[in-house]
């Protein structure tokens, strides 16, 4: 069957150019029709490199145009909700980046507004489409590990040098942490997690409660003083409002324990990827930095040590490809080419698929709202000194 290909266009250009790769990887299926920027420079690079699209630094003037039938939204986090609920409205479909709201009125109106227009939506949480953890979901889905009882999801990643800009005025990751103290990206951490008990999804699990603690905030106001000094008004006391390290609890109706842990600020390598399952027959660990394996252990399978007969971990990489997810069999020679470990390129085609075979993504607008909402549930849990705080039920009729 040939499918026509999606008129596309790129909210956020800057952004936006780290998708290039899966752009034209899947230009078959795609035609880039526009993109939107603030920066005339960041417009033209597009003109450079795509001579027949056209520009607007003009979002709702980008809107009016016919020719468009999706957007890619990449703009800075703020925006999401707002923008893409302006371009369902206007006729659009919509793949926005993460987080897709940071209030339960947003989330609301998210949903009603998917709903009532019929149009596609969903959140590029590329995380949950990187090579280990879709083999992960695949033996989930397959039962392989028993009853899930844990899981464990952490974004352990240092982006100080992102909140600030050369004159050493904030970004938006600079006043989200001065504005805000919870889980503050909180969808990287879940977003893998929540595939793999199937939340959301029928015969599947769904977020039942949230509590929430955060460290003292140090990073930033060391950092600041280094590289602007100690007069810099980032650099005294008080000024961040989020701490650096937040860690979260979360509770399924069905009593899985799932533990998150956000860290963008703190010195050290990175360990963006760090993954735990714990299920009745199996188990699974991430590598806790690039040079270790992740690592996975089923009960009576997995080898034994020889010399005293105890139950050994073994590199995940030995069940690959032949318990590799299907949609990585599929695509994972040109997933591999991009990005957060081929996650940029199958965010892209997930979300095509789903408008050209007319079905739901797998990360909808419930997903979407479902895992980004711990955003603002962690925030009035830290609020109130660590009080466990109850997620809605999104999928209802009425809001309660």
């Amino acid at each position: 069957m040939i499918r026509k290909p999606v008129r596309l266009a790129i909210v956020g250009g800057n952004r936006g150019a780290s998708f290039m790769n899966a752009l034209y990887s899947l230009s078959d299926r795609i035609q880039l029709s526009a993109t939107c920027d603030l920066n005339e420079w960041v417009l033209n690079q597009w003109k450079e490199k795509f001579p027949e699209i056209r520009t607007y630094r003009d979002y709702h003037e980008m809107l009016k145009d016919p020719s468009i039938d999706a957007v890619f939204i990449l703009s800075p986090m703020h925006l999401h909700a707002r923008q893409s609920i302006d371009a369902l409205n206007a006729g659009k479909h919509v793949l926005s980046e993460v987080i897709s709201i940071q209030s339960l009125e947003e989330a609301w109106e998210l949903i009603e507004t998917v709903e009532r227009t019929g149009l596609k939506y969903m959140m590029s949480e590329n995380y949950c489409f990187s090579r280990s953890n879709l083999t992960i979901k695949h033996m989930a889905d397959q039962g392989m590990f028993g009853e899930i009882t844990y899981l464990e999801g952490g974004y352990i990643h240092d982006l100080r040098h992102l909140t600030h800009h050369p004159d050493g005025s904030l970004t938006w990751r600079g006043q989200l942490h001065k504005q805000y103290n919870g889980i503050n990206y909180p969808t990287h951490s879940i977003g893998p997690l929540a595939q793999w008990i199937n939340l959301n999804k029928p015969n599947g699990d769904r977020l039942e409660s949230v509590s929430t603690f955060v460290s003292k905030s140090r990073s930033l106001q060391y950092y600041f003083g280094e590289h602007y000094g100690k007069d810099h008004p980032a650099a005294r006391k008080g000024f961040w409002r989020q701490g650096d390290s937040a860690v979260a609890v979360l509770q399924t109706e069905n009593g899985v324990l799932i533990e998150l842990r956000v860290d963008w600020t703190s010195v050290r390598p990175h360990n963006k990827t760090h993954y735990l399952l714990q299920g009745t027959e199996g188990a699974f660990i991430t590598g806790r930095h690039q040079l270790e394996d992740d690592l996975i252990w089923f009960k009576d399978h997995s080898p034994k040590n020889i010399e005293d007969g105890s139950d050994m971990w073994e590199p995940l990489r030995n069940y690959q490809p032949l318990y590799d997810h299907p949609t990585w069999k599929e695509w994972g020679k040109f997933a591999a080419e991009t990005k957060h470990g081929g996650g940029d390129f199958l965010v892209l085609e997930e979300f095509i698929s789903a408008i050209q075979e007319d079905r739901s993504p797998s990360v909808d607008v419930y997903d979407a709202v479902t895992w980004s909402s711990v955003f603002s549930l962690s925030m009035e849990s830290v609020e109130a000194g660590g009080k466990v705080i109850s997620f809605p039920d999104f999928k209802a009729k009425e809001r309660k």
